[in-house]
């Protein structure tokens, strides 16, 4: 099964990928530094990345699901 991604997605998955398990918190805080995010938006980008299923956030501790980085390409 293959999940696209949009360009602001795949970077921000690869952030999760290079640096889980993240606290929610500090994922925060390297969004702001390297996307330029507010809280908010790496919470929303989050919960849409977790519905689809490539991510869980649990106890605020997010990794990567079974899914995994295979299943999932940037939309060109």
């Amino acid at each position: 099964m293959d999940i696209e991604l949009g360009e602001v997605q795949a970077k921000f998955a690869d952030i999760i990928w290079e640096k889980e398990p993240i606290l929610s918190g500090e994922l925060t805080k390297i969004c702001e530094k390297e996307l330029g995010w507010k809280k908010s938006t790496t919470y929303t980008v989050l919960k849409k990345l977790c519905e689809k299923g490539i991510f869980q956030n649990i106890n605020g501790t997010v990794t990567s699901t079974k899914i995994g980085r295979a299943s999932c390409r940037e939309r060109v």
